[in-house]
C-alpha cells in the first residue's frame, strides 16, 4: 500500500517494536494472564499490570485497577452505558456521535424507559454549552460525549461540560477514540467519570485490545454487562465486585495486550506534544491543499475551531465513492469513503445522501504524501487518470 490515509479507522503502520514483542511474546511466553502461578504466568500479570499503570499515566488518572481492559471501544461503551443507566434518568448525547454510542443508547430504549436528548449545536457540529446547561433538570444524570469527530475532527468543549456535568452531580462518559494518541487527555483537566479508548488507533496498537477507566463513583452504579471466569474467587458463582475483575470476564488478548504497551512506551518516548505538533502540520498542509481545489468542498471544518487530523470532503463532479476508488486505483492512496458509522453526524452536515471520503493522516505520514495526495486530486477532477 503506497499511501495510507485511513488512521481514523485503524492505524497503520505500527511502530516495529509493536509487531516485534507480540511475536517474541507469542513465542517465548504465550500464556494468558491471572491464570496461574508458575513463572510465565507471573510473568504475564507483571506485564498486564504494566499496561495498566502506563495507560493511567497516559491520561493523568489516578488509579490503575481502575483502568479496564477488554476488545476494545464498542464493548467499553457498550459495558457503560448498558451497566449504568437507570429508569427515568434523562441522558445527554449528540448527534455526532458514532454508532458504538448511538446504537446501544437506541437499543437500550426498547427495554428501559429513560429520556434521550441531543445536545443543540451549530451547523459545524460545535455543542451550544449554554443550552445544555440550561436544558438541565433534576433528573438528569448522564452525559456521553465524542472528545473529536471521525467524520470532522472537530473537537468539543468537553472541559467546560465537565465541569457543568460536575457541579450538577451528573456522569460524564467520553468516547475518546478519535483523541487519545492524537493530543494531551488530562483527567485532572477534563474530570470525566469514565473514559472509553481503543488501542488500534491513535493509540498505535493492533487491533482487538482497548478498555476504559472508569472512577469509584461511577463504577458503583454500574453493573457488568458479561460473566465469566477472571482466575479470582473461583469458588464463587458470581462475579466479582472488586476492579478490574468486575468488567474483566474471559481470557484477554494477551497478543493486543503486549503490543499497546509497547505503543504506549513507543509514544511516551517520542512525546505526545511532538506527535500533536507534527500531525497539526499534515492536517494544516491537506487541508489548505483541498481548499484551493474548486471542486472539492470541505465540510465541517470552521477555522475558529480545533480538529483532530481528521478532514472529510465531497466533490461537485463525482460521488464519494468514485473519488475514493480512483484515488486507491490509480494512485494507491487509501482513504473511507461512506458515512463513517456516524449518521446523524451527517443529516446535521447534509452529506446523508452523498457521505463524504474522509482522509486521516498519522504520525507514519509523511509530508510528501500529503503533496502526492493533493496532485492526484487534481488530476482526477481534470480527467487526467
Amino acid at each position: 500500500m503506497a499511501i495510507y490515509l485511513d488512521n481514523a479507522a485503524t492505524s497503520f503502520p505500527k511502530p516495529d517494536c509493536v509487531y516485534s514483542s507480540m511475536m517474541d511474546y507469542g513465542k517465548n511466553i504465550g500464556v494468558s494472564s491471572n491464570r496461574g502461578v508458575y513463572t510465565d504466568a507471573l510473568t504475564a500479570n507483571r506485564l498486564v499490570f504494566e499496561l495498566r499503570k502506563e495507560i493511567m499515566s497516559f491520561f493523568h488518572f489516578n488509579k490503575v485497577e481502575n483502568v479496564i481492559l477488554n476488545s476494545g471501544l464498542t464493548l467499553s461503551l457498550n459495558t457503560l452505558i448498558k451497566g449504568v443507566i437507570k429508569e427515568d434518568w434523562e441522558v445527554f448525547t449528540s448527534s455526532f456521535e458514532h454508532n458504538s454510542v448511538l446504537r446501544p443508547l437506541l437499543h437500550l430504549q426498547q427495554t428501559k424507559h429513560f429520556t434521550l436528548k441531543y445536545i443543540p449545536s451549530d451547523t459545524f457540529g460545535y455543542l451550544d454549552v449554554d443550552a445544555f446547561k440550561n436544558s438541565l433538570t433534576d433528573k438528569s444524570k448522564l452525559v456521553i460525549l465524542t472528545l473529536a469527530s471521525n467524520v470532522t475532527g472537530l473537537i468539543q468543549p468537553l472541559a467546560e461540560i465537565s465541569k457543568i456535568c460536575k457541579a450538577n452531580k451528573i456522569y460524564l462518559i467520553i468516547d475518546a477514540a478519535q483523541a487519545a494518541g492524537h493530543f494531551k487527555i488530562d483527567y485532572s483537566h477534563i474530570e470525566f467519570n469514565a473514559l472509553a479508548f481503543p488501542g488500534h488507533k491513535a493509540l498505535l496498537g493492533p487491533q482487538g485490545i482497548g478498555g476504559f477507566l472508569i472512577d469509584d463513583e461511577l463504577n458503583a452504579q454500574t453493573d457488568c454487562l458479561i460473566q465469566g471466569g477472571t482466575g479470582s474467587l473461583s469458588e464463587s458463582l458470581l462475579q466479582p465486585e472488586f476492579l478490574p475483575d468486575k468488567f474483566e470476564a474471559g481470557t484477554l488478548n494477551m497478543y493486543g495486550a503486549i503490543g499497546l504497551l509497547n505503543s504506549l512506551k513507543f509514544i511516551n518516548n517520542i512525546g505526545i506534544s511532538y506527535i500533536e505538533e507534527y500531525e497539526t502540520f499534515l492536517f494544516k498542509q491537506l487541508l489548505n491543499g483541498l481548499l484551493n481545489i474548486k471542486e472539492i468542498l470541505v465540510i465541517g471544518y470552521n477555522s475558529a475551531y480545533h480538529y483532530s487530523p481528521v478532514i472529510s470532503i465531497i466533490s461537485n463532479t463525482m460521488s464519494s465513492s468514485q473519488l475514493s476508488y480512483y484515488l486507491d486505483k490509480n494512485f494507491s492512496i487509501a482513504t473511507r469513503q461512506g458515512l463513517h458509522c456516524a449518521p446523524l453526524a451527517h443529516k446535521k452536515l447534509n452529506t446523508i445522501n452523498t457521505g463524504t471520503v474522509r482522509f486521516s493522516p498519522g504520525l507514519f505520514t509523511k509530508e510528501e504524501d500529503i503533496i502526492y495526495t493533493i496532485e492526484a486530486i487534481n488530476k482526477i477532477q481534470k480527467g487526467l487518470l
